[in-house]
């Protein structure tokens, strides 16, 4: 074979194969094993794929014990009955922890995350998310013993993300409300856990849950539940014994739902309820002919993210805040020709005066308090002092040795206790001229002990991801 034979031959052979491989490829399915994707089998959440998942809200119950108490203590919601995280109770409380340390009367394990309990007459009441279940769990414990009273749940698929449940139930001697970490609202019997109704604020208005799941708190005001969806309908209003919708306010500007909660205003007799969304601030009323109705909006303080709540002042004023670099704004709403109007007080980064990323301030004796964010400069993660009026004059701080992190503070006896990051306690005089600590004592053992504290009839509620102890702190 001469070397033009051979070369016509390796063409001729490679051709064939070329068309061969030309035909298989046009042929070949790669695909015959192909399954839709369903979410969470490959670990992305099912908005991606425009899924919603279907909860029967409230579906579970389980009855463990009966429990009968004699005490009377109440911390009925988010930052208590009046909304600004003091404990008014008669109870003298300690100054310092026992020398063989603090007396924990019970702990609980709990699903990870940072929701905080409530307490009324003897039972404490936590919206818990069980990992090992999949499931949002209203649960019931004895104040006095821990004992878990009852559960009502129901099985919806959540992910970690910085934990997952972190709101506060809202609770009166007949109802129940709570918001998980889905939007799923549920209001029940707190006496026996009887479900009375549920509300997918997802698939009923559109809610976009914000990145870290809901951390909104629900309000039950006079029987009514007051939700912001932030979808369809920015805030609305539901009877607790029914489950009817009784008014809904728009939201024509498509505003968000944040992480704050809802707080009432009075301004010269009108009722209305403070909302800072995703969006901007607003105020809606609450009585009269034009309940649900906008009355007037702030657009200039706008984060994409909103933890803390607003403080409102008895004059009109409002003060916000919000971390990652926000700082904070303080504004006043006024009346005029049966128009409000708002006006921007004062408006500074966190290092220019009083500013927290995650917990709300407290206002106590004329002054404000709060722990500064973590960029808030050379007095980062320091207790602040303020006037009201005046948030950028910082009157004193704890120093550079006495630092916190975005773990909760309250004041109870004239008294703040602090809880740090890493679960240390401090107690401290809730003092308007200068801070003194009188005690400190690391009591939990994990790690990110943000959920609110809750005290009522001298027990003392804190957690960190994992855990939630109950401390005696009266005084005997």
């Amino acid at each position: 074979m001469t070397n033009n034979q051979k070369d016509n031959y390796i063409i001729l052979i490679a051709t064939a194969v070329g068309l061969i491989l030309i035909i298989y490829w046009l042929y070949y399915n790669p695909v015959t094993d192909f399954r839709l994707s369903v979410p969470g089998m490959d670990n992305r959440p099912d908005s991606i794929l425009g899924i919603h998942e279907q909860v029967k809200i409230g579906e579970d119950f389980a009855l463990y014990a009966d429990n009968n108490s004699d005490l009377t203590g109440k911390w009925t919601r988010f930052r208590g009955a009046d909304f600004d995280n003091i404990n008014k109770e008669n109870i003298r409380l300690i100054d310092k922890f026992p020398v063989d340390g603090p007396h924990i009367l019970w702990k609980m394990d709990l699903g990870e995350g940072h929701a905080a309990p409530a307490i009324y007459n003897g039972k404490v009441f936590i919206l818990d998310y069980l990992e090992k279940e999949k499931a949002d769990a209203l649960r019931c414990m004895s104040l006095e013993t821990g004992e878990e009273l009852w559960q009502r749940k129901h099985n919806v698929h959540i992910k970690r993300n910085h934990g997952m449940s972190r709101t506060v139930p809202a609770v009166t001697d007949n109802f129940i409300v709570t918001i998980g970490p889905k939007g799923h609202v549920m209001c029940c019997d707190p006496t026996n856990g009887d479900l009375l109704w549920g509300i997918d604020l997802v698939k009923d208005y559109q809610t976009e849950i914000p990145f870290w799941y809901t951390g909104q708190c629900p309000m039950i005001d006079n029987d009514i539940a007051i939700i912001a969806p932030g979808g369809n309908s920015l805030l609305v209003a539901v009877d607790c014994a029914t489950g009817k919708v009784v008014w809904e306010a728009p939201n024509p500007d498509n505003w968000k739902m944040s992480h704050s909660s809802v707080m009432p205003m009075n301004l010269n007799g009108k009722k209305m309820y403070v909302y800072a969304a995703v969006g901007g601030i607003c105020g809606i009323s609450a009585d009269g002919n034009d309940k649900g109705e906008i009355l007037w909006k702030l657009t200039d303080f706008a984060p994409n993210v909103v933890a803390p709540s607003p403080i409102i002042y008895d004059d009109g004023k409002i003060f916000m805040t919000a971390g990652y670099g926000t700082g904070s704004i303080l504004f006043k709403v006024e009346k005029k020709n049966n128009k409000y109007s708002v006006n921007i007080l004062q408006r500074f980064k966190p290092k220019k005066g009083l500013a927290s990323e995650q917990q709300t301030p407290i206002v106590y004796k004329g002054h404000i308090f709060a722990v500064l964010p973590k960029d808030a400069g050379p007095n980062r993660n320091q207790l602040v002092c303020c006037k009201p009026d005046d948030c950028k004059n910082i009157l004193w701080t704890s120093g550079k040795s006495e630092r916190f992190g975005l773990g909760p503070y309250i004041i109870a006896d004239g008294k703040f206790f602090i809880l740090n990051d890493d679960g240390t306690l401090t107690i401290a005089i809730a003092s308007t001229s200068k801070f003194t600590s009188l005690d400190k004592k690391r009591i939990l053992d994990g790690h990110d002990a943000w959920g609110p504290i809750a005290i009522a009839d001298g027990k003392l509620l804190m957690r960190d991801t994992k855990q939630m102890v109950c401390i005696d702190v009266q005084k005997h």
